[in-house]
């Protein structure tokens, strides 16, 4: 019995997928090239060097399983494997996230499970393995004829071709990722040194203070981020419906208050979260795909889109941050005066699960502290809103702005909300609470500048990336939609050869480009070229 369990679980490390959609009894009814390989070697190893052959192997597929568990969750929330190099941190941001959803209690007991199996794994993988390699000693006969048999069936399922449930039966799943572990650790350090030559490159590095931006002088420049609205938000039929009528709505609100609107689609670095990836990707005009190319990047001296406000000495730079908890050294690279965390908003009223504070609470703190304030230099502001954060519960909800305060009447909306735990037990509730948190971010944005625009309010709001995969549904790629509002027709000429179609809300034809083409086409937009002013 204990000889039985210990197959299953080797064939069970050396099967299993590292993609939840691969995951079905056909994918364990399958031979594994690695593991008849694995036991020729301890078949024709000496006794001395057997045993530590074995403990080394069941380490090794110990942990090729727990990598592959990574790459599952890293694929149904990021939409990309698990990096070995660059992603150790974003293990923390999870535990962060957990303690938002689930309390710090919560948080504890599931990092402590975590860490429980994992040390399970690696201790019962490795005694799965010597066990079979004590066992092929004794009976090495026995052994030398299955391992010849296994290998011959394996070679001629593979000529023919042989699949169950679409997977091939001679399998080679863990080679396949050993292969790709070593293909991406040696990709990224290719890629640090192609991307340091690239980030030299900028166009705008040397542009005079008098020449940049010069389109927009005296007008207070908005630059906003909705967290997590993608594209999915309009051709998932879930939630087609009730975001297209929010930006529907808003178009003709804001056109009847003097604003135009232009909106097209932007291709972001990342999916499912790492919203940092898709700001400094949008800022800098460099594809950053990456933690190794964020540090790069937030550590140079860029010209970001923000700081090219700061350099031109004609804006007071801000930025509404109510998702950073602490230090933020990155406020330097952006070129901002002075940053508003969560600490700073004055705010007195619940957390909304990880959305610490409610979109129209920030936008109504960046009136109080900045955008209200009379007599006041031209502003160009960094606003990221965050209530659209997964796990989408519990939702606020749009109040009087008189009734804002310090956010105290919040507690009330907080209570009659929905929990994390009771949105997520059902994929379909998790898609409608995307979709009514992107309606409610959507609104706040709307009805600020509806009651507090002017005829010199300019402002871009785009999503950073799409949602996680039970949101926005499989192979929804990348794309975010980018919309720009402006009262005075002269901002909207500027863009006018750009192809953008009007209103809050691009058609599945509007132009498509990657995130980091933004920056340079902006700023030439903006700024001083010949016959331009």
């Amino acid at each position: 019995m204990t000889t039985a369990l210990a197959v299953l679980l080797v064939l069970f490390a050396l099967l299993l997928p590292n993609e939840f959609g691969r995951l079905t009894p056909g994918t364990f009814a399958r031979i594994p090239v690695e593991g008849i390989f694995g036991a020729v070697v301890l078949l024709l190893l000496p006794p001395k060097a057997r045993r530590p052959a074995a403990v080394a192997a069941g380490v090794g597929l110990g942990v090729l399983t727990v990598l592959k568990f990574l790459d599952m969750g890293f694929r149904s929330v990021l939409s990309r494997p698990f990096d070995l190099v660059l992603d150790w941190i974003l293990l923390d941001d999870a535990e962060s996230f957990l303690a938002d959803s689930v309390g710090r209690a919560g948080a504890i007991g599931v990092v402590i499970g975590v860490v429980a199996l994992v040390l399970a794994l690696l201790v019962l993988m490795t005694l799965a393995v010597a066990r079979l390699s004590r066992l092929m000693a004794r009976r090495s006969a026995v052994a030398t004829r299955t391992v010849l048999v296994l290998g011959t069936t394996w070679m001629t399922c593979g000529a023919l071709g042989l699949q169950i449930a679409g997977a091939p039966v001679a399998s080679r799943t863990t080679a396949d990722l050993v292969q790709d572990r070593a293909d991406q650790v040696r990709a990224g350090l290719q890629d640090k040194q192609a991307f340091a030559k690239e980030a030299a490159d900028d166009t705008f590095r040397d542009t005079p203070a008098d020449q940049l931006l010069t389109g927009l002088r005296g007008k207070d420049v908005l630059f906003t981020f909705i967290e997590s609205y993608g594209r999915s938000a309009f051709r998932d039929p879930v939630t087609a419906s009730p975001v297209d009528a929010v930006l529907a709505d808003g178009t003709s609100r804001l056109r009847k208050a003097g604003f135009s609107s232009r909106s097209a689609f932007l291709t972001s670095p990342t999916a499912g979260g790492g919203s940092w990836l898709a700001h400094s990707t949008f800022m800098s005009g460099l594809w950053i795909k990456n933690q190794q190319r964020y540090r790069s990047v937030t550590s140079s001296d860029r010209l970001t889109l923000t700081g090219a406000f700061r350099r031109a000495r004609a804006w007071r730079t801000v930025g509404i941050m109510p998702g950073v908890t602490g230090a933020w050294p990155e406020g330097k690279f952006y070129g901002l005066d002075n940053v508003y965390d969560t600490h700073h908003l004055g705010y007195r009223g619940p957390k909304f699960s990880w959305s610490r504070v409610p979109d129209q609470y920030s936008l109504a703190a960046f009136e109080r502290l900045e955008h209200g304030k009379p007599d006041r230099e031209p502003l160009m502001s960094e606003n990221i809103l965050v209530s659209s954060h997964n796990p989408w519960a519990p939702i606020p909800k749009m109040i009087d702005w008189g009734k804002v305060g310090n956010g105290s009447v919040y507690d009330a909306i907080e209570k009659q909300g929905k929990t994390p735990e009771e949105v997520w037990k059902d994929p379909a509730r998790v898609r409608t609470e995307y979709r009514r948190a992107i309606a409610y971010s959507l609104r706040s944005l709307i009805s600020y500048v509806e009651k507090y625009g002017n005829e010199n309010t300019v402002l871009v709001f785009l999503g950073d990336h799409q949602p996680v995969a039970t949101a926005a549904g499989e192979n929804a790629g990348r794309d975010v939609p980018i919309t720009i509002v402006a009262h005075d027709p002269a901002v909207m000429q500027r863009i006018s050869d750009w192809g953008w179609q009007d209103g809050l809300k691009p058609g599945a034809s509007a132009p498509v480009w990657r995130m980091d083409e933004f920056r340079d086409r902006f700023l030439a937009a903006y700024s001083s070229r010949p016959g331009r002013r």
